[in-house]
């Protein structure tokens, strides 16, 4: 099986369709803990398993986190409204929304980028420069004054933004900045030595640059720094860094209630709102995660993934098994498919 990964991700990376970390663990076993590809491009670093790789909406995972420490500490409720927390008047944003709509993607708000819309966040920094957001409010004027697209709780749609409300909360209930809270109450008990928030216009040890994948017309291939796709440091819904084993400390931390009290735990890690039927069962939205449940209702995966210019994550927990499979990537990558034969390989073990 391990040869199996090994030859898969071998594979990848020489056709340029991989460049980061593969993490595979059962129990307490490390089934697969290896890199592929370069960590700089211009200087030839190659990244390691201790490499540190920006994760896009993963990050959505360590605000539900928060939350729900929150939650467990009577701060508030999933059914407390967010606004009175925000103190702003005159936005778009309905009085009605909830802390648990934000975390489910019910809440229907405006997106500043609508991904099911097909709208590109890149757009976004066209006429505003994406270095000048660099706190959770300045997301604020993107989204706040936009129609949403349903009531709150009235239908399901991924939403980046909800959880940028999500992170103001955080941050007037705690009186701490996001990236502080994160760091000191998610990161530092769950042993994620390597996680951190680091600024692309920053220096920080062991961190990949990120490139973006660029096809001419001739078919020539260029790879460009994804400096200007979005915004320079990690948020409440996007852009911590962390190595592979960090996730993989982060999904035993959740399971082992060292986060939070055992009822926290089991309201963060179950299905809450079916987003749709498959053909072996349904797809679920947690609070951040994603679920895959079989016809009986068995949880098969518990998962979160994370896309930008130039990043690709993914993280999948097995229940039934207790594997857990982490995907790190600094260039677009289809961290899916990769993902769906190392199950395979699973399987057959």
């Amino acid at each position: 099986m391990q040869d199996a990964i090994h030859s898969l991700l071998q594979r990848k990376a020489i056709n340029s369709d991989f460049s980061g970390v593969c993490l595979v663990t059962r129990g307490e076993e490390e089934i697969v803990h290896v890199a592929y590809g370069l960590a700089h491009h211009g200087f030839g670093i190659p990244n390691t398993t201790g490499t540190r790789f920006d994760i896009a909406s993963v990050t959505k995972v360590f605000t539900a986190a928060a939350v729900m420490q929150l939650v467990d500490r009577g701060e508030f409720a999933l059914d407390t409204r967010v606004m009175p927390f925000l103190g702003m008047s005159g936005t778009k944003i309905s009085d009605d929304v909830t802390v648990f709509h934000c975390l489910t993607h019910t809440s229907g708000i405006a997106d500043d980028a609508d991904e099911e819309a097909g709208e590109e966040y890149e757009a976004l920094f066209r006429d505003t420069p994406n270095y000048s957001i660099r706190e959770t409010c300045d997301f604020l004027p993107q989204f706040a004054y936009k129609e949403p697209n349903f009531a709150p709780g009235k239908g399901v749609r991924y939403n980046n933004c909800a959880f940028v409300l999500l992170g103001l909360v955080i941050e007037n209930v705690s009186g701490m900045t996001y990236r502080d809270y994160v760091g000191r109450h998610i990161f530092a008990p769950a042993d994620m030595t390597g996680a951190d928030f680091c600024a692309m216009d920053g220096t920080c040890q062991n961190f990949a640059e990120h490139y973006k994948r660029v096809t001419h017309e001739d078919g020539s291939v260029e790879w460009r720094k994804n400096i200007y796709s979005y915004p320079p440091i990690g948020s409440p819904d996007g852009g911590a860094t962390v190595t592979a084993m960090d996730l993989d400390r982060f999904v035993r931390a959740v399971r082992t209630d060292t986060l939070m009290s055992s009822r926290a735990g089991a309201e963060l890690l179950r299905p809450h709102v079916k987003r749709q039927d498959i053909n072996d069962g349904s797809e679920w939205n947690g609070l951040a995660f994603e679920y895959a449940l079989d016809r009986d209702g068995t949880i098969i995966s518990i998962s979160k993934e994370g896309m930008n210019a130039g990043v690709a994550s993914y993280v999948v927990y097995n229940p039934t098994t207790d594997t857990t499979c982490v995907l790190l990537a600094k260039q677009d990558c289809d961290v899916w498919a990769i993902q769906r034969e190392i199950d395979r390989f699973l399987a057959a073990d």
